[in-house]
C-alpha cells in the first residue's frame, strides 16, 4: 500500500508542476471583454489565407526572379506568423492580445532558423545573401572607417558637448529606460550599466567605436543616458506597482468616451508583477542564474556591435535597427519567464521563449566568431582574460552587495511588521519569490501598508469598477 502512494504522490506533484508552468509560460485570459476577438476562427482564418495565397500566386507579374523570390520569402514568413498565432503558446503576457506575442514567439524561431543557416554558409555565400537583400551594401562602409574617436578629448566645449545628443544619444536612453522597465531593480541595471562601460574598454582594440573620451564616457553614457534612463524606468516601474488594477468590460461601459479610453489602455498591462530578484536566504543556485543573466545580456550587447563590423553596415541600416527591435521584443517575455524560473519554487524549467532567446545570442556569437576570424586574429588575449576577470568580481561584488542590502532591508521588514496588521498580498501572476514563511509575511505586510498609505490617491479604476483580470 505504502508503494503505490509514493508513486501517486509522484505523478500529482508532476501534474501540478506541468499546470503550473503552463500558467505562467501561457497566460490565459480571464474575463474576456468581446468574444470575437478570443474565440479560434481556425476555417475562417484557412479560408482567408487560401484564397489570398490563390490571388497573389495568379495576379502578380512573375517576370522578374529577384522579385519572385523575395515575395516569395515574404509570404513564407507571413505564413510562418499565421501558423504562429495558430499552435504557439501565449507567453507570460495578454495584452494587448495573446496572438500578437505568439508572432513575437515565432519571429524568433525564424531568426533563429536564419542564424542555424548562416552557419553552414561560406563568406562568399554569405556576401551574395547580403547583396541580394540590399545592393546597396556592396557600396557600405563601417564607421570606424570613416570616423575618428577619442580626439582632442582635452578640448571640451559646448558645441561638442551638444553635437553628440543625437539620435542615437536619444536611442541610448530610451533603451535603458526599457531595461529597467524589464529588469526592474536599480542594482542589476547599474550592475549591467558599469559592467558594459568596462567591456567598451577591453574590447576597444577590436572595435574602434568603442573608444571615447572620459567625459563622453563617464558623463553623458554612464551618468546622463544609462542614469536617466534607469531612473525614469525604474520611476515608471514604482508607478504601476502602485496601481489598483479593475478592469470593466467595455460592454458595461455605455460613454462613447469610457469604450475609447478602454481600447486604448487594452495597449496597458493588465497588472503589474512586483519583482524581487534577491531573498535573504536565497540559494546558490538562484544567485548563479542572476550571474548567467547579467553575462549572457552582455553577449547579447556585444553582438550587436560585432555584428554590424564584421558584416559591414552601419546603425542607421535595416539589418541593425530592426535586429535591435526584433531583440527588444523578444527580452520582454524572456525576463518574465527567466524571472518565474529563478524565484518560484514550483518552476522547474525555463519558458520556451526564454530558451528560443539564449539559443540566439550564442548563435550570433558563433556566427561572429565564424566570419570574423580576421578581426579575432587580433585579440589581444590578456586584454579578454582582464575583462573576463573584471566582469565576474564586478558582477560578484554587485551580487553581494544586493544580498546583503536585501538582508538588512528584511530585518527592517520584520521590525515594522510587528505594527502592521495581518493580510494578504498576492503577486499579480499568483507566485512568490521562495523563501521561508516568515519573510513572505513579512513582505506582505509591508506591501499591505505602502497600499493603505496611497489608496486614496493610487487608484487605477477602467470604467465602472467591473471584472478583475
Amino acid at each position: 500500500m505504502a508503494a503505490s502512494v509514493g508513486p501517486r504522490a509522484q505523478r500529482k506533484n508532476n501534474t501540478n508542476y506541468t499546470l503550473h508552468f503552463r500558467m505562467i509560460n501561457e497566460q490565459q485570459v480571464e474575463d474576456i471583454c468581446i468574444d470575437f476577438f478570443y474565440k479560434p476562427h481556425t476555417i475562417t482564418l484557412l479560408t482567408v489565407t487560401v484564397l489570398s495565397l490563390m490571388y497573389f500566386a495568379f495576379t502578380r507579374d512573375d517576370e522578374h526572379s529577384d522579385n519572385n523570390l523575395r515575395v516569395g520569402l515574404l509570404v513564407v514568413v507571413s505564413f510562418f506568423l499565421v501558423i504562429s498565432v495558430l499552435a504557439f503558446p501565449n507567453g507570460p503576457f495578454t495584452r494587448p492580445h495573446p496572438a500578437i506575442w505568439r508572432m513575437v514567439f515565432g519571429l524568433s524561431v525564424l531568426y533563429f532558423l536564419f542564424l542555424v543557416f548562416l552557419i553552414f554558409l561560406n563568406w562568399e555565400q554569405v556576401k551574395t545573401l547580403m547583396y541580394w537583400l540590399d545592393p546597396n551594401l556592396r557600396y557600405a562602409t563601417r564607421e570606424a572607417d570613416i570616423m575618428e574617436y577619442a580626439v582632442n578629448c582635452t578640448v571640451i566645449t559646448w558645441e561638442r558637448i551638444l553635437s553628440h545628443f543625437d539620435i542615437f544619444a536619444f536611442g541610448h536612453f530610451a533603451g535603458w529606460a526599457m531595461k529597467a522597465l524589464l529588469i526592474r531593480s536599480y542594482g542589476l541595471c547599474w550592475t549591467i550599466s558599469i559592467t558594459w562601460e568596462l567591456t567598451e574598454l577591453f574590447f576597444m582594440h577590436l572595435l574602434p567605436n568603442f573608444a571615447e573620451c572620459w567625459w563622453d564616457q563617464v558623463i553623458l553614457d554612464i551618468l546622463l543616458c544609462n542614469g536617466g534612463g534607469i531612473w525614469l524606468g525604474m520611476n515608471v516601474c514604482h508607478f504601476l506597482e502602485m496601481r489598483t488594477y479593475r478592469w470593466a468590460s467595455i460592454k458595461e461601459i455605455h460613454t462613447t468616451t469610457g469604450k475609447i479610453k478602454r481600447a486604448v489602455l487594452q495597449f496597458t498591462p493588465a497588472s503589474w508583477t512586483y519583482v524581487r530578484w534577491f531573498d535573504p536566504k536565497s540559494s546558490f543556485q538562484r544567485l548563479a542564474g542572476i550571474y548567467l543573466f547579467m553575462i549572457l545580456w552582455q553577449l547579447t550587447e556585444l553582438n550587436t556591435f560585432f555584428l554590424k563590423h564584421i558584416f559591414v553596415f552601419q546603425a542607421s541600416h535595416p539589418l541593425s535597427w530592426c535586429r535591435i527591435l526584433l531583440i527588444g521584443v523578444i527580452t520582454a517575455p524572456t525576463v518574465r519567464q527567466y524571472y518565474a524560473y529563478l524565484t518560484d519554487t514550483q518552476c522547474k524549467r525555463v519558458g520556451t521563449q526564454c530558451w528560443v532567446f539564449g539559443a540566439i545570442a550564442f548563435l550570433e556569437a558563433l556566427v561572429c566568431v565564424k566570419f570574423g576570424h580576421d578581426l579575432f586574429s587580433k585579440t589581444q588575449i590578456r586584454y579578454v582574460l582582464l575583462w573576463l576577470i573584471c566582469l565576474a568580481l564586478i558582477t560578484l561584488l554587485c551580487l553581494y552587495g544586493m544580498a546583503w542590502y536585501e538582508q538588512k532591508k528584511m530585518k527592517s521588514i520584520s521590525l515594522q511588521s510587528q505594527d502592521c496588521d495581518d493580510s494578504r498580498v498576492v503577486d499579480s501572476h499568483g507566485f512568490s519569490p521562495d523563501g521561508v514563511a516568515g519573510q513572505k509575511e513579512s513582505l506582505r505586510s509591508l506591501q499591505s501598508a505602502k497600499q493603505r498609505r496611497t489608496s486614496g490617491r493610487n487608484r487605477f479604476v477602467n470604467g465602472n469598477g467591473g471584472k478583475k483580470q
